[in-house]
């Protein structure tokens, strides 16, 4: 089956944590606004194409379906890509995961924009830092630690025993925080063994290889969910 991704163009942002599952498992979609344009994605926000209406990209078309919500399309995607065990139980706890992972990525756009999403950042610097302080001494500490603790419980080298989505977008979290958060991640990386050995793995898995050093990886910029603004960073 083809499918068919829908997201923002020029945005390194919620999309990516799909991308990276269908260049991993090697599927063979179309990125739809890259080919067609933004307005490609119009009929479907106003309800005018079928399938469910979605509130907001990154959705996915798969045949007739249109699923929205990164959690949802990686839970539908999963066991058809291999990319989820099989099990039931497992297929919730890595859903589960997913959207402990999503709720982190909520905050990390609070951060840069904790007043209004529809107000530029400039306009908000003043709480940014504030909020920004309380991200990286308490939020990351606890979010990180909590997967690293998850990794620990399972083995050590993937949060399901197994390679899973989850797996993947731990990659694109960390990835993104890395960039977001340069000092304070190195500060907190001798906290986090098995997530940065995780992180390295992935980054060398062959898909993941060949989409990272191909066009199609857009890199992380201030339009995207992961900014980096030097002044919101410390490594405390």
């Amino acid at each position: 089956m083809q499918y068919a991704l829908y997201y923002w163009t020029g945005i390194q942002g919620r999309g990516e944590f799909v991308r990276l599952a269908l260049e991993d498992a090697g599927a063979d979609y179309v990125d739809m606004a890259r080919v067609h344009g933004d307005a490609v994605m119009q009929p479907f926000l106003d309800g005018h194409s079928g399938g469910a209406r979605p509130f907001a990209p990154p959705f996915l078309k798969a045949g007739r379906q249109v699923i929205a919500q990164v959690a949802a399309i990686l839970d539908f995607l999963g066991p058809t890509l291999d990319l989820v065990p099989q099990a039931a139980s497992r297929r919730m706890q890595a859903l589960q995961l997913q959207l402990t992972i999503a709720d982190l990525v909520a905050e990390v756009h609070d951060t840069h924009h904790p007043i209004a999403a529809s107000k530029y950042y400039e306009d908000q610097k003043t709480a940014a830092r504030a909020r920004a302080a309380a991200m990286r001494d308490e939020r990351l500490p606890k979010f990180l630690g909590y997967f690293e603790q998850v990794l620990k419980a399972n083995g050590g080298r993937h949060p399901l025993r197994e390679h899973s989505y989850v797996d993947l977008s731990l990659f694109q979290l960390l990835s993104g925080l890395d960039y977001m958060f340069p000092r304070r991640m190195q500060a907190l990386w001798p906290t986090l063994p098995l997530l940065r050995a995780l992180k390295d793995r992935v980054e060398q898995r062959p898909g993941i290889a060949a989409y990272l050093a191909s066009e199609r990886r857009l890199p992380f910029n201030t339009n995207g969910i992961f900014r980096h603004y030097p002044e919101l960073d410390s490594d405390r």
